[in-house]
């Protein structure tokens, strides 16, 4: 085989996934190859795939079927991620056209399993169960300019019944503070406004390396002192871990977005036992009721899966109502599907598929309600917003506020990567519509 010239990769799957493709692409530039964006041009095709839902592997293993049929295609064509760490050898046996798989703890493998391929024509695999933390985060090459990703801690310990996570992704094993506050700096001195602190369970930081002395709001308050980094953001956060130090830190450090992913997943206590979350209804809403008077202009946002093995209507009940008494901002719902390697996949998936979509359907249509209740709220109200890229000739730029909302207004391209007081004055689907406000106008600034 030939040393490739250029690649093609495509991310499915959950912003990690997206960082390890920024890194995957600052390795494979660093080795002289160019990357297209056209896949029929690439000598090297790079999938870095999902396993966290059964559609996400659906649409993965029939696009590489499809690269199969072409007998005279000559590309290199590689699986990472979630996907093969699930799979492993099984994708040679079902796709073998396949010339290597590699998981996502072996990311700084990928010259060595490549040149491996290239040496010796044979499919390569290199999936280790554990990460080791020598990955050289600096080397990911990003497209956004004013937004970045930071790894913080990989991998899962919560062995939830549903997630394939601890399996492709294995324990938890934090990064290092300094490793983590160089890269920080560095992407400030890039211009890079704005920052999101990756992690399965962001809240677990440190826990495993305690002669750091250094958790996850520890960390807040070394971040929050670089200057130029404007915004910090963080997900996922499990309900378990997360502590009334950090609930101040998110309070008091002026970088620190008042947004908390906050997963409950269901709002009945059996069906969250049977889930393995760790916690009950109760004591997730007291966390949620302590976050709220400590940071009283929190936004909340969650995961819910509907359908769960045996749930009952009742119990789809409980998670309604409790969706509609916490009033989420922001809400990834999504119907129960059986990942093979579970717990849950040993059960019964006996919720219908009919009786699943019309439990998400009523789900998605109560946060569809408190989302324009919410946007109704804010029309007269003016929000910092960090300008993020232009959108359309009509509505010129467009970027988020502290709370996750998106804002679009007037304005010319120089405000890119600044931040802005816009008013809003108006909403279309889920984007407000505003005007810049003047240093003349003196409205009263809320954080949403």
């Amino acid at each position: 085989m030939q040393e490739p010239k250029n690649f093609f990769i495509r991310t499915y799957g959950c912003q990690m996934n997206e960082l390890d493709t920024e890194i995957m692409v600052g390795q494979l530039e660093k080795r002289g190859l160019k990357r297209t964006q056209d896949e029929e041009l690439a000598d090297l095709l790079i999938f870095n795939t999902c396993s966290i839902r059964d559609l996400a592997e659906r649409k993965v293993m029939g696009k590489l079927g499809q690269l199969g049929r072409p007998k005279s295609r000559k590309s290199i064509i590689g699986v990472t991620g979630c996907m093969a760490m699930a799979k492993k050898e099984t994708l040679f046996r079902k796709l073998p056209h396949v010339n290597f798989v590699l998981g996502t703890n072996n990311i700084s493998d990928l010259n060595n399993v490549l040149d491996e391929v290239l040496e010796t024509g044979r499919q390569t695999i290199k999936t280790d169960d554990q990460f080791e933390e020598n990955l050289d985060y600096l080397i990911a090459k990003r497209d956004d300019t004013v937004k970045a990703y930071v790894s913080i801690i990989r991998g899962c310990d919560k062995f939830c019944t549903y997630c394939v996570v601890p399996y492709t992704r294995g324990q938890e094993v934090s990064r290092p503070p300094l490793s983590i506050e160089e890269e920080c700096r560095r992407l400030a001195s890039e211009g890079y406004k704005e920052i999101t602190l990756l992690g399965q369970n962001v809240n677990s930081y440190g826990k495993d390396k305690p002669e750091w002395n250094c958790l996850f709001h520890d960390l807040l308050y070394r971040l929050d002192k670089i200057p130029g980094i404007e915004r910090i953001r963080f997900m996922t956060s499990h309900p378990v871990d997360i502590t009334l130090d950090l609930m101040q830190a998110i309070r008091d450090l002026p970088s620190v977005c008042e947004f908390v992913h906050f997963p409950i997943q269901a709002g009945s206590n059996r069906i969250l036992k049977k889930m393995h979350r760790l916690y009950t209804v109760e004591k997730y809403l007291e966390k949620v009721s302590l976050l709220k008077e400590t940071v009283p202009n929190v936004s909340l946002g969650t995961d819910i899966i509907v359908g769960f093995p045996t749930e009952t209507e009742e119990e789809f009940q409980q998670t309604y109502d409790i969706f509609k008494q916490i009033r989420y901002s922001v809400g990834f719902i999504f119907s129960y599907s059986a990942r093979k390697g579970t717990p849950a996949f040993r059960w019964v998936d006996d919720i219908p598929e009919e009786v699943k979509q019309e439990r998400l359907q009523r789900l998605l249509s109560l946060q569809q309600e408190i989302c324009v209740e919410e946007r109704q709220d804010m029309l007269g109200s003016v929000v910092e917003v960090l300008v993020e890229k232009r959108k359309t000739q009509e509505i010129h730029l467009k970027g988020r506020s502290r709370c996750w909302k998106n804002v679009a207004f007037g304005g010319d391209e120089s405000l890119i990567g600044t931040l802005q007081k816009v008013k809003v004055h108006s909403y279309s689907n889920q984007t407000l519509i505003g005007d810049l406000v003047t240093t003349t106008e003196t409205s009263p600034l809320i954080l949403l």
